[in-house]
């Protein structure tokens, strides 16, 4: 498989764009946030607990709305990711809200460089793996910066809904990661008639790799579970079947939408 060496400088300057967009984005309302909204769901709030005084390290946190909400629960939040825009808005809301959140920007793979502690807990969710290409080596970051016994917690889309082509009328990608998906986008899921254009890079992994990535690397499933449903409107065709609740419309209940894993470090 033949991964572009400039695939992480593509895939920042892509968010970089994103992220001007999805700031003033009704999808994320950044209003109802500043006012003391969560912009954590159900599902990963269940899975996360009681965090007062945990150390959190929140992987490819966008511009901080989920890092923040977790330090407003009282969590040590240090919060990654690629994008520059973004992490000078999580830092900017940080500051406005008077929390002590961290953020750091690099790429997850050279996090080592930027970060010599241990964390109770590592967080990642919602679309966010399918921009790294190489999961063993993402299973053993994960085990540098777990602490001995610490909590591993993802949720993220299922791979199933990768194999769709946008507007999910036919199958169009392999579930398992055997090409590199280089794509020439437009608009985001926020706006699809945002006027951005940009290139990304991307690849789909299989839940065997997910899990082989977890496990081959020194943690220990401590649950798995499948979602029929999306917390997001994110794709095209989707219909609202409950608070925060959404399906492509055509399709309904038929395949998974999410999932859930948690680990920990042995």
């Amino acid at each position: 498989m033949n991964i572009p060496q400039d695939y992480s400088q593509t895939n920042k300057d892509a968010w970089n764009k994103r992220t001007m967009v999805h700031i003033g984005s009704e999808f994320y309302d950044m209003k109802q946030f500043l006012e003391g909204q969560s912009s954590l769901n159900e599902t990963e709030l269940a899975l996360l607990g009681d965090i007062r005084g945990k150390s959190i390290l929140h992987l490819q946190c966008h511009f901080g709305q989920d890092s923040l909400s977790l330090a407003r629960m009282g969590a040590k939040v240090t919060g990654v990711d690629l994008s520059d825009k973004a992490i000078a808005k999580a830092q900017e809301l940080n500051d406005t809200l008077g929390l002590d959140a961290h953020f750091i920007c690099c790429d997850v793979y050279d996090l080592e460089q930027h970060i010599d502690e241990s964390f109770d807990m590592i967080f990642t969710s919602y679309g966010v793996i399918g921009w790294l290409p190489d999961l063993q080596r993402w299973g053993k970051l994960l085990h540098t910066f777990l602490k001995p016994g610490g909590q591993f917690i993802m949720v993220e889309f299922h791979p199933v809904v990768w194999m769709f082509n946008r507007d999910f009328s036919k199958i169009e990608y392999d579930y398992f990661n055997t090409e590199t998906i280089v794509e020439q986008s437009t608009g985001t899921y926020t706006d699809r008639n945002a006027p951005i254009a940009y290139e990304e890079v991307s690849w789909n992994h299989s839940l065997d790799e997910v899990f082989a990535g977890l496990l081959q690397n020194g943690l220990a499933l401590t649950g798995f579970r499948e979602y029929d449903f999306s917390h997001y409107n994110a794709f095209a065709g989707m219909i609202q079947t409950g608070d925060r609740k959404f399906v492509i419309g055509h399709l309904e209940h038929k395949i998974p939408m999410m999932y859930s894993v948690t680990a920990i470090k042995k």
